[in-house]
C-alpha cells in the first residue's frame, strides 16, 4: 500500500510500465503481497527500506526502536535504574538500621535524597523514552551541572566531606553520572527518531500526536520539579558549609572504634584554694543541645561562685557531635560519653544535672560510675514510665518524614533569608530542631525509646546507689497540668534513699531555669550537692 505521505518515483506505477513495454493488458486485480509480515517491536531487526513508496508517519513501524543503539540505551537504563533502586533501599534501611561500613556521620538523609532524585530520572526517561524532546534535554543539562556544583561542595568542605563520608559522595557522584546519562540517551533518541523518519518517510517528522505532547509536557513539568529540588538541596548545602566554619568551644573525640566524634567542653578549676578537690558538676542537657539551652546558666553559676567547675558534652547528632550508628539507646550514649570523658583525661568526681530526657541519660550514667557521683541533681526529669510518649509510633513516622524532606531546606533556607537565623541559631540555638542531625538523633531516640532506652534506665534503677544524696527539681507548671508528669514526679524523688530536696518551682516552664526562681533554686541546689 503506497501512503499519501509518499512520493513515487518514475516506473514504480504499473500501467505506465505496462504500456511501455507494448503490453496492453489490464492490469491485475490481485492484491499485492504484504510487504512486512512481522509487526514492528523491540525485537525485529533493523527495517529493510521500502519498495513501494514511503510510510506515513503514523505506521507503528517509524520507531526508533528500529536501531539496536537505541535499544541497548534502553536496556542500559533499566540496568542503571535497578541498580539505583537497590542502593535507594540500602539506604533506606540504613536510616533505622547501619549495614557494615555504610555509616554516615552526618543525617543520612541528604545521600537517601539524591538517590531519590537519581532514581526519579531514571524512571522519567524510561517512561518517555520514545518521546524526546528539546525541553527534556535542557532540563536534564541543568540538573547536572546543579549536581556538579553540589558534588565540587561535598568534596571541597572538610566537614561536609567527613560527615557525607564515602556513601555520601558515592551517591552524589552517581547523580551527577546518571543525569549526564540522560542528556546523553535523549540526544540518541532524537537521532535514532529521526534517521528512521527520514527513512523510512522520506523527511524529519515535525509534527507530533496529543498523545505525544501530553508525555513531552509531563515529563517536562517532572524534570523541572527535580531540578527545583537539585537548587534547593544545593542551598541547603550552602548553609551546611557556612555552618562548618563555626568551632566547637571544646574538642571533639573519636569514640565506638573510631566510628564517629563527641564534642566535649569543660571550664573552671577542680581544686579549691585549700588545694582540695571539688566534684566536677557534668551537666546532660534536655531536649535541645545544652549550648543553647543551659550554657548560660552554667556560666553564671560558675561566675557566682555556686560551682568551681563544669562539663558537658553533647549528645551524637545535637551540637557539634557526629550522629551514631542506628540502633542508638542512651546506654549506648551513655558509654559513648564515658569514652569520650576518658579521652579527654576527665576522671571526676561527678555531680550529675541534668534535665528533661537528659535525666535518662544522667541515671544510667550515675549507675556505672556510683563511686565516682558524689550527687544527682534532676531537673524536672522524665521518668521511664513515659517513654512511651517519646517512643510513638506516629511520632516516629513524622520525625522521619521531616527527616525525608529535611536536605530540601524548606525551613531553613527562608529562616536564614528572611529571619536572619545565624550558624549558632542553626548548631546549637532557636533553628538547631531543623537540622538533619538533629532529626536524626531524635529519630533514633524515639525509635528505641520504649524497649532498649527503657530497659537500660531500669536496669539502672536497680543498681544505683542508695545513699547517693539527690535533690529533685520540678516545673510547677508540669505538676500542675499533668497527674501523670506529677505522679512520676514523686516516684523520682524515691530513686535514692538520700533525697536532699524536692522543689516545684512555681511558674516555671519544663525548662526550669528559664525564670529567675528556677535559677536560683538550681544553682542553691547544686551548691548543696557540691559540699554534702
Amino acid at each position: 500500500m503506497v501512503s499519501l505521505w509518499g512520493s513515487k518515483k518514475d516506473g514504480d506505477d504499473p500501467e505506465s510500465e505496462a504500456q511501455q513495454n507494448g503490453d496492453g493488458a489490464e492490469p491485475s486485480s490481485e492484491p499485492a503481497p504484504a510487504r512486512h509480515s512481522v509487526e514492528a517491536n523491540e525485537r525485529t531487526r533493523l527495517l529493510p527500506p521500502p519498495h513501494e513508496g514511503y510510510l506515513s508517519p503514523d505506521d507503528p513501524a517509524v520507531s526508533p526502536y528500529n536501531l539496536w543503539s537505541v535499544r541497548f540505551l534502553r536496556y542500559f537504563t533499566v540496568f542503571f535504574a535497578v541498580i539505583t533502586f537497590i542502593w535507594w533501599v540500602l539506604l533506606l534501611v540504613s536510616i533505622f538500621v547501619s549495614p557494615p561500613g555504610m555509616h554516615s556521620r552526618g543525617s543520612g538523609f541528604f545521600d537517601f535524597s539524591y538517590t531519590t532524585l537519581t532514581l526519579g530520572l531514571l524512571l522519567t526517561v524510561l517512561l518517555f523514552f520514545s518521546t524526546p524532546s528539546k525541553a527534556a534535554q535542557v532540563s536534564c543539562l541543568v540538573i547536572s551541572v546543579i549536581l556538579l556544583i553540589d558534588m565540587i561542595m561535598i568534596v571541597a568542605v572538610p566537614q561536609l566531606r567527613f560527615e557525607e563520608g564515602w556513601v555520601g559522595i558515592a551517591s552524589v557522584v552517581w547523580a551527577l553520572l546518571i543525569s549526564i546519562w540522560t542528556v546523553f540517551t535523549d540526544r540518541i533518541v532524537t537521532w535514532g527518531k529521526h534517521e528512521e523518519e527520514e527513512r523510512l518517510t522520506g523527511r524529519y517528522e515535525t509534527r507530533r500526536t496529543l498523545t505525544e505532547w501530553l508525555a513531552v509536557l509531563f515529563s517536562t513539568i517532572v524534570l523541572i520539579v527535580i531540578a527545583v529540588v537539585a537548587v534547593l538541596m544545593s542551598a541547603t548545602l550552602i548553609i551546611r558549609a557556612r555552618d562548618a566554619s563555626l568551632p566547637a568551644p571544646g574538642e571533639q573525640y573519636y569514640v565506638d572504634g573510631d566510628k564517629y566524634r563527641i564534642h566535649v567542653f569543660c571550664e573552671g578549676n577542680t581544686t579549691t584554694h585549700k588545694g582540695t578537690k571539688v566534684p566536677t558538676v557534668l551537666f546532660e542537657a534536655g531536649e535541645q543541645p545544652f549550648a543553647g539551652s543551659m550554657a548560660l546558666f552554667a556560666e553564671n553559676a560558675l561566675a557566682n561562685g555556686s560551682i568551681s567547675r563544669y562539663c558537658y558534652s553533647d549528645r551524637p547528632g545535637l551540637g557539634w557531635s557526629d550522629n551514631a550508628p542506628s540502633p542508638f539507646s542512651a546506654g549506648m550514649a551513655t558509654d559513648a560519653l564515658s569514652e569520650a570523658l576518658a579521652r579527654a583525661g576527665e576522671e571526676g568526681p561527678w555531680v550529675l544535672a541534668s534535665a528533661g530526657i537528659g535525666s535518662i541519660y544522667s541515671r544510667i550514667f550515675s549507675s556505672r560510675h556510683g563511686r565516682d557521683v558524689k550527687g544527682l541533681l534532676l531537673i524536672d526529669p522524665m521518668h521511664e514510665d513515659l517513654l512511651h510518649r517519646i517512643g510513638n509510633p506516629s511520632r516516629g513516622f513524622l520525625l522521619w518524614a521531616y527527616g525525608i524532606l529535611s536536605p530540601l531546606g524548606l525551613d531553613r533556607i527562608p529562616a536564614a533569608i528572611f529571619k536572619g537565623r545565624t550558624r549558632e541559631d542553626r548548631i546549637f540555638g532557636r533553628s538547631a530542631h531543623q537540622s538533619g542531625k538533629y532529626i536524626k538523633a531524635k529519630l533514633q531516640e524515639s525509635l528505641v525509646a520504649d524497649s532498649l532506652s527503657k530497659n537500660e534506665v531500669s536496669s539502672a534503677r536497680n543498681i544505683q546507689k542508695e545513699g547517693t544524696p539527690l535533690a529533685l527539681i520540678s516545673s510547677g507548671i508540669e505538676v500542675r497540668t499533668d497527674s501523670e508528669w506529677e505522679k512520676k514526679q514523686r516516684d523520682l524523688s524515691h530513686l535514692t534513699n538520700n533525697l536532699v530536696s524536692w522543689d516545684i518551682v512555681n511558674k516555671a516552664p519544663h525548662e526550669v531555669w528559664q525564670t529567675y526562681n528556677g535559677r536560683e533554686t538550681i544553682e542553691k541546689r547544686l551548691k548543696e550537692l557540691i559540699k554534702v
